[in-house]
């Protein structure tokens, strides 16, 4: 895996936590079930993996 300096690490954490905080907004005004939301749901998700071992990094340096 590429080693990331730190600062690296803190401003891609910003702009994964910016862009979960976009979706979760544009969220309700999908219909549940269609593929739009469907989609959405599962990036949310996985921004939120990210952004979680982006976390677990930055706390073991």
């Amino acid at each position: 895996m590429t080693d990331y300096t730190k600062e690296e690490l803190e401003e891609a954490l910003l702009a994964i936590d910016s862009t979960i905080g976009k979706c979760e907004k544009v969220q309700p005004k999908l219909k549940p079930g269609t593929s739009q939301h469907t989609l959405l749901v599962r990036r949310i998700k996985a921004f939120q993996i990210a952004s979680a071992l982006i976390k677990k990094e930055l706390e073991e340096r």
